[in-house]
This record gives structure tokens, C-alpha cells and sequence, in this order.
């Protein structure tokens, strides 16, 4: 996840996290003019989330609940790479929450993504680490989603400036699970790692 950020310039981190949630909503574009025009799977789902009903409330017109699945999904695969290494304490967990929602734009309130990951904290912690990885496929239904799920996976893997051998494993899993080749991650985190060497 984020580096600690003890001793680190407040702005620099802030940076950062800016910088991984453009990649993470565009990809790895090579002008901003590009990055605006783009609607990543990531949007156009997370699109969808926001207008999820609470409670009773009544569905609202243009809600899709495969949409809101593959948010979740995907969402559930970048915190299973951020927990990977058992270290996910306070200050990490804002840091990816703050990523999520500006890789969100607008569309997903803060709120939201916080229960959101309590939620997949609970989950992982009463389900176990295979059963989630499971969940997390079976909220994908096309190769693009997959991929997606593994790109925005591999965002937040490079965001500590290295990928470790706990997160770089639980990618494979994640990509094999979605019927991916092993092939694919390294694909995923080299967008990445040319997405950041060409913004900084």
C-alpha cells in the first residue's frame, strides 16, 4: 500500500495520491487531453454504485446492479493486494480510501467506499483470503472487467513504489481465478510502472 508517511512532505504524499487515482480511473494515457475523454470500466461502474438505493428506498432510474457487483469487484481486488502483506493499519486504509474515491471522480461518495471497505474487511476476515479471491471472479463477467479488476489491483500494488511478494501473489490468484494468464500481471503492473515513470 502508500508508503508510511512518517517523516514524508504532506504535499508529496497528496501528489501521490492524485497521481495513482488518475491512473487508476484512466489508465495509462499519455495526455490529460486523452485521460478526460476516456470512461475507464472503473467509472462507468462506479457510476452506477453511487446511485445505489439504501435501505428501502426505491430503486432510482439508470441503477444497475451487474454494474454495482463489478464495482465492488474491482474494488475488492485492489484491497485484497493492499492487505496482502497483513499490514493495512489506519493511515494506509484512508490513503486507499482516498484513492478509491478520487479515482471515482464524483460519483462515489466518501462515505460509501469507507463502509464499503469496512465491509471487505469483515468479509475477509470471516470468509478467508481463497473465498474472497472466489468473489471477486464471480462479480466479472467479460475479459475487459477482468482486466480492469487487474489493472486498478495493480495500481494500488505499485503505490508503495514496490510491488512485495505477498501482493504480486494474491495478483496471480486474482488472475487466475478470472481466467486470466500469469502473463496479464505482469502486463498490469508494467502499464503501471510506465504510467508513473512518465507523470513524475
Amino acid at each position: 500500500m502508500l508508503a508510511k508517511t512518517e517523516g514524508r512532505d504532506p504535499m508529496d504524499t497528496e501528489a501521490r495520491i492524485n497521481l495513482l487515482a488518475r491512473i487508476a480511473q484512466h489508465g495509462a494515457l499519455p495526455t490529460p487531453v486523452a485521460a478526460e475523454k476516456s470512461t475507464s470500466i472503473l467509472a462507468l461502474a462506479a457510476a452506477s454504485y453511487g446511485l445505489r438505493p439504501s435501505g428501502d428506498a426505491t430503486i432510482p432510474t439508470g441503477f444497475d446492479p451487474v454494474a454495482m457487483a463489478l464495482f465492488e469487484s474491482i474494488v475488492e481486488g485492489a484491497y485484497l493486494v493492499a492487505t496482502a502483506d497483513a499490514v493495512f493499519d489506519p493511515s494506509e486504509r484512508r490513503a486507499f480510501e482516498r484513492v478509491v474515491v478520487a479515482a471515482c471522480g464524483s460519483a462515489v461518495a466518501e462515505d460509501q467506499i469507507s463502509a464499503l471497505v469496512s465491509d471487505l474487511g469483515d468479509q475477509l476476515a470471516t470468509d478467508g483470503l481463497d473465498r474472497r479471491i472466489d468473489a471477486v471472479a464471480r462479480g466479472v463477467s467479460k475479459k475487459e472487467h477482468a482486466h480492469e479488476v487487474l489493472r486498478v489491483a495493480a495500481v494500488l500494488a505499485q503505490a508503495s513504489q514496490d510491488v512485495s511478494p505477498p501482493e504480486r501473489e494474491v495478483l496471480s490468484r486474482i488472475a487466475r481465478a478470472c481466467k486470466m494468464e500469469p502473463r496479464e500481471v505482469d502486463a498490469a503492473l508494467d502499464e503501471v510502472r510506465r504510467a508513473l515513470g512518465g507523470t513524475r
